[in-house]
């Protein structure tokens, strides 16, 4: 299974994310506001786009409205609060991950 995890500067939570699960999945991670933000063709490469909040799912639906009709995009509901890779992010994104897959 592909996933891609999106979050708002691809520095902690998305990051984290992608570097946790890579074992069990292909992964990548993305953002949507620095200078090269997430596009449709990492949208179309991923099985499931997973959101951290929210926002970021409304705000693919506006810049890519067929992908978001398209493709499962899930919030995990997780607030720009954490450091990349801190433990209580890991373990946060493992038991949501793990009610998802």
């Amino acid at each position: 299974m592909k996933l891609l995890f999106i979050c708002n500067q691809n520095k902690n939570r998305s990051k984290t994310a992608e570097i946790i699960f890579k074992r069990k999945f292909e992964t990548k991670s993305a953002d949507l506001y620095n200078s090269r933000p997430v596009s449709k063709k990492q949208l179309e490469w991923a099985d499931m786009i997973i959101v951290m909040e929210d926002e970021q799912r409304k705000e693919i639906g506006m810049r890519f409205p067929d992908m978001y009709i398209k493709k499962r995009i899930i919030s995990l509901n997780l607030p720009d609060i954490y450091f990349y890779n801190q433990p209580e992010l890991v373990k946060q994104l493992e038991s949501k991950i793990k009610l998802l897959v």
